[in-house]
């Protein structure tokens, strides 16, 4: 494959669009410059190209994808092409692998060796969100980098059980990183930045579609070593990336779950049919000891994800935030002795949750009813707060201030 400037990676994604298989085009004209030089009759001779698709090709030049670029100088959005050093090496070797991949953060994160999928349902059951975010923790704790897809529920979680132990993470979306979609998990987003990147096969303004789900699945799994699928029922997505893992030949590991809850069942369907169930960090990374025993903590790892805790964490967003109040006088509203000033970047559905908790448990019902918002969006608001260092889960699915 020859290199060739990153405008005609770009024309090429935005003709095809994400997702399309490419390994065959690229192995006929080499390049994407090859391509557009080649012209369209030698499209139509290659056989490669449906009518449809060599319209869409002329449509578009390389000298028109100014404004994308433009974009991504201004927000210091990366743009990784597989001309890029960043370009990772298991998306290189699927035959859809990405075009361009565009990031933000720390894009090296996407080369990480020890990477992990895991993924579930959106509308996660507080069982799931506490699996989610303790087997994390613990992978990560255990030298593992968490990847997911950015999602509200177990993918949230996820993330914040990485960043909750200081790990590394990474995020695929399924639109572009200039998107305003999911403006509750906005700052989970910028937050993953600080722990890892977030990134999009997408154009930075493109809007989510009921396609591009599934197709940016199947970068979680390919990113990954293996996938591990929490709370996920038989319709759920998570089995699309636990499908597109299989035919990348990655593992799929599965966390049993309630047998009389349907949101459970598309997990314990894939233990039913040869998936390994997870019981702690160590049934997932102990596939990888001895390719990778060097970058993987096992003690940690087997230590029982029950026994999890973020004792050193808060110790140390306390202090992050006594430091913070010594500089920043406080108003007078915000002086009461539970109260803390909240990160500028706090979505207003977090500092509304905030509002209704105290220093006394409070049942994640009691707070649904209190704030009028949707489960989801209370447990989205409740993980910011937990990554804020100013709100932990106690036992009896309780929530208090710290």
């Amino acid at each position: 494959m020859s290199a060739c400037p990153v405008e005609y990676w770009v024309w090429l994604q935005t003709a095809l669009g994400p997702g399309a298989r490419t390994d065959e085009i690229l192995a006929y004209f080499e390049s994407p410059e090859g391509l557009y030089l080649a012209g369209s009759d030698e499209w139509r001779l290659s056989g490669l190209f449906t009518e449809k698709r060599i319209e869409a090709l002329r449509r578009t030049s390389p000298s028109e994808t100014g404004r994308i670029l433009r974009e991504c100088n201004a927000k210091g959005y990366s743009v990784i092409t597989p001309d890029s050093v960043l370009y990772p090496k298991r998306l290189r070797q699927l035959p859809d692998m990405p075009l361009v991949i565009y990031g933000v953060g720390d894009c090296n994160v996407i080369n990480d060796e020890v990477s992990i999928g895991i993924v579930g349902t959106r509308d996660a059951s507080p069982y799931g969100i506490e699996i989610a975010q303790k087997l994390s923790f613990r992978l990560a704790q255990a030298g593992a980098t968490v990847v997911s897809g950015g999602a509200l529920g177990i993918d949230s979680e996820a993330h914040a059980g990485a960043m909750l132990a200081k790990g590394r993470t990474m995020a695929f979306l399924g639109c572009g990183l200039s998107c305003d979609y999911l403006r509750e998990n906005a700052s989970l987003r910028r937050a993953i930045t600080r722990y890892g990147a977030v990134f999009s096969e997408c154009q930075p303004f493109a809007t989510p579609t009921r396609q591009s789900f599934p197709i940016r699945n199947r970068l979680i799994s390919g990113a990954s070593l293996g996938v591990v699928v929490i709370e996920a029922g038989v319709k759920s997505g998570s089995l699309i990336t636990a499908k597109r893992a299989i035919e990348q030949g990655r593992d799929v590991f599965a966390v049993p779950g309630d047998i009389v809850r349907t949101s459970f069942d598309g997990a314990n369907h894939l233990i039913q049919n040869g998936a390994k169930p997870v019981f702690s960090a160590a049934d997932v990374l102990g596939e990888y000891m001895a390719e990778y025993g060097n970058l993987i903590n096992m003690d940690i790892a087997q230590q029982p994800v029950s026994q999890v805790d973020y004792v050193e964490y808060r110790r140390k967003a306390k202090s992050e935030r006594v430091q913070t109040a010594t500089q920043t006088p406080a108003k007078s509203e915000e002086s009461l002795p539970h109260r803390v000033t909240l990160d500028e970047n706090v979505s207003t559905e977090a500092r509304a949750v905030y509002e209704v908790l105290s220093e006394a448990p409070m049942h994640i019902d009691d707070i649904v009813r209190a704030t009028g918002f949707r489960m989801n969006i209370v447990l989205s608001s409740l993980t910011e707060l937990e990554l804020n260092g100013v709100c932990e889960l106690t036992s009896g699915k309780k929530y208090k201030l710290i």
